[in-house]
């Protein structure tokens, strides 16, 4: 039963919603989506059923290439809920070992002109032990979960890893958060190759690495060398990219991180490289501006596997993942392509 499209959502939802704070908004999301049991009736209509969208990822098969980013459901509270929105798979998190508040407010920012957002949120979370927690409720799903993890050390990453690898289908590692500066020391290469050294020891599920925008020529160099170290060393694929770090004294911290439609070039050119690095040896999931089907496909011509998105969810409501599968669909009949899996 479809109740909602677009265009309501923009004229009346939208509106109403963005009367409030940012993040007073999404608290009243949170209550509305915590109850999936109402959320699969009335997004039923959400889902697109094509086996032409299907796609692996890093040996998980998808129903369809759209994923919901890691930020959205930071505590994996509603991931069920999501699921139902019609993406192909979802990232919950970012989760931390221990509770954190985040940074002070004010944290986020809409650029609604442009259909982006800045945050500083800074990793607030309840911890690792309530996003198990939560996870452990949705043993029986049809569409793979992704937990997003980070850590100010190694130790900390292995101790997520450990404790949420079981209870997920995949994980991803954050070490790119432009506003937390502690996770940023793995963007080292020798720091980063041990990490996953030590995460491979352990691990029995697919592996993913968010990498972090560039913007010169030395941190091109940096994160492509990342990606070799990826390849190298196991890891199934990348997300491209984290955000983009930039300066606005609104927030309370000074900086923040950009996302949406601001950074979709970005991401189209970091994508493009990172698969002319690598090849068909890793799998890309393109972060970063995707809001229509034209944009996904974009992405996936640069090279990506997958698509991922969250300020567009935002700014353009809970059809995003239908309404993108739609338009990738009418791409694949007009170039006459019969499936997005090179395999066909």
């Amino acid at each position: 039963m479809l109740i909602l499209n677009r265009t309501v959502f923009r004229l009346l939802l939208r509106p109403l919603l963005f009367r409030l704070p940012p993040e007073r908004a999404h608290k009243l999301t949170e209550v509305l989506l915590k109850r999936a049991f109402l959320w699969r009736y009335i997004f039923s209509g959400y889902e697109i059923f094509d086996n032409r969208l299907a796609v692996e990822m890093g040996g998980l098969h998808l129903s369809n290439p759209v994923g919901l980013a890691a930020g959205y459901d930071k505590d994996c509270k509603f991931l069920p809920s999501m699921l139902h929105l019609g993406f192909g798979y979802v990232v919950g998190g970012t989760v931390t070992e221990r509770p954190r508040p985040g940074n002070p407010k004010p944290r986020v920012l809409r650029y609604s002109d442009s259909r982006s957002l800045v945050n500083a949120l800074g990793f607030p979370s309840m911890g690792l032990e309530e996003a198990a927690r939560n996870l452990a409720r949705y043993a029986i799903r049809k569409k793979p979960i992704v937990v997003s993890i980070a850590g100010l050390t190694a130790e900390e990453f292995l101790h997520c890893h450990r404790r949420l690898e079981p209870l997920a289908d995949a994980i991803e590692l954050n070490i790119s958060s432009p506003n937390t500066a502690g996770v940023r020391v793995f963007q080292d290469p020798e720091p980063f190759k041990e990490l996953i050294r030590r995460l491979n020891d352990q691990r029995h599920k697919p592996l993913f690495v968010k990498l972090p925008p560039y913007f010169d020529e030395a941190e091109r160099e940096r994160v492509l060398k990342l990606v070799t170290l990826c390849l190298t060393e196991g890891v199934n694929g990348v997300t491209a990219t984290n955000s983009k770090p930039v300066q606005d004294a609104r927030l309370k911290v000074g900086a923040g991180g950009l996302s949406g439609h601001l950074i979709f070039e970005d991401m189209l050119r970091i994508v493009s490289d990172i698969k002319a690095e690598a090849g068909k040896r890793l799998t890309i999931n393109a972060c970063g501006g995707i809001s229509s089907g034209q944009d996904a496909w974009q992405a996936l011509q640069a090279g990506a596997t997958t698509v991922q998105l969250l300020t567009s969810l935002i700014y353009e409501g809970p059809t995003i993942a239908r309404d993108i599968n739609k338009g990738l669909i009418d791409f694949l009949h007009k170039e006459n392509i019969p499936s997005l899996s090179p395999s066909h």
